[in-house]
């Protein structure tokens, strides 16, 4: 009898994981989905940017008019310590582009939201204003301290990219 069950219970088992693998299948077959996809999920920042305008103490930057392609992807405001705000973007390549400010000294606030870029000494003249250079391995950064705040256009983009955004940023 101990013998018998035990070929039932392997036998079982072999059923078993065929049903699921059969279930599984049927589920896969009949839930929707698409391969082609973008996987990038925009937002819409209007919201968070309203409210980041009126609750930081200093003039909040967010882009305007930027050509067709670039597609906001996260945004926030943290009103303690620094009073930080975000605004991340993908460019039309595919690239990484973000809005920081806070009231953060730069030595301190750059090097954290540009992952550890340092400062090149250059400038890059955008919109009449002198803008730091900062270079990175990982990302490169456009820095402005102005207004009582710094101001920091990074990512993996190239700095063309970050001109551009530099360049759209409108704090009204």
């Amino acid at each position: 009898m101990a013998s018998k069950r035990g070929k039932q219970t392997i036998r079982d088992m072999f059923l078993s994981m065929v049903l699921i693998v059969a279930a599984a299948g049927v589920i896969y077959v009949f839930v929707p989905h698409d391969d082609k996809a973008d996987p990038v999920q925009t937002v819409d920042y209007r919201v968070e940017l309203a409210t980041a305008r009126r609750a930081a103490p200093y003039p909040v930057a967010a882009p305007s008019g930027l050509p067709d392609g670039w597609k906001a992807t996260s945004v926030s405001y943290d009103g303690a310590d620094g009073s930080s705000w975000h605004l991340g973007f993908i460019d039309p390549d595919g690239r990484y582009v973000a809005v920081e400010q806070s009231t953060t000294p730069a030595k301190k606030y750059v090097p954290d939201v540009s992952q550890d870029a340092e400062d090149t000494g250059r400038t890059e003249t955008v919109a009449g204003q002198e803008w730091q250079y900062w270079k990175g391995a990982k990302y490169d950064a456009l820095v402005l301290n102005a207004d009582g705040a710094t101001t920091v256009v990074t990512g993996s983009a190239p700095t063309k990219q970050l001109v551009a955004m530099a360049t759209a940023l409108t704090t009204s």
